[in-house]
């Protein structure tokens, strides 16, 4: 009987140890989380092995090393949710929570605060008395944002146009400045490149 009572007074002080099976890859820690791959969906986990954000398909892997797979930067880990054929990309917390709703044509991962992102806007042209319907036309510039979504920066002064549903993922448009530390942007402009300083 005294066995018993030392074992279940002992009990909450042991823990239950999560074991996790059948994990077809692990990376690396960032941010003091390693994404963790079960088919074609990932999830995160802490660093006492614990899942922190449970499986999901909506993460953007990023290429390190020539292995590919999610990450969080500056606590931030970018999802894509795909809407009438287009993606649009946004950011979620440690906790798993959307901070950042999907809204850009193509972004970044964050570093030292600060992430690329192509902000696209629907411009009304016109209206088609036939189809009764708005004639519209899609452009995107290139921002910098701050880890809540908001955009610091314009890079590009001309719009770039774009088809409103591009036919494959291979037509996502591409981001072409650079963060090259945390208040300076290398911005292409005609083959050539400016260095350009944003907002700290």
């Amino acid at each position: 009987m005294k066995n018993l009572l030392i074992v279940l007074l002992l009990l909450p002080f042991l823990g239950v140890a999560q074991t996790i099976e059948n994990i077809d890859y692990i990376s690396p820690f960032h941010n003091d989380l390693a994404a963790i791959k079960k088919g074609d969906k990932w999830a995160f986990i802490n660093k006492e092995g614990e899942t922190v954000i449970d499986f999901r398909n909506d993460f953007v892997s990023t290429n390190i090393n020539n292995v590919s797979y999610p990450l969080f930067y500056n606590n931030r880990c970018l999802i894509e949710q795909i809407k009438g054929g287009v993606s649009y990309f946004g950011y979620i917390d440690k906790s798993g929570k959307t901070i950042i709703k999907p809204q850009f044509l193509n972004a970044t991962n964050f570093n030292k605060g600060k992430a690329l992102a192509l902000k696209v806007k629907k411009e009304t042209i016109g209206y088609n008395d036939i189809f009764r319907k708005n004639i519209v036309n899609y452009h995107y510039f290139e921002v910098a944002i701050d880890t809540e979504g908001n955009m610091t920066d314009h890079l590009t002064q001309l719009a770039i146009h774009t088809p409103p549903k591009p036919k494959s993922k291979k037509l996502i448009p591409m981001i072409t400045s650079k963060l090259i530390s945390g208040n300076l942007v290398a911005v292409k402009r005609d083959n050539k490149w400016v260095i350009k300083k944003i907002t700290y």
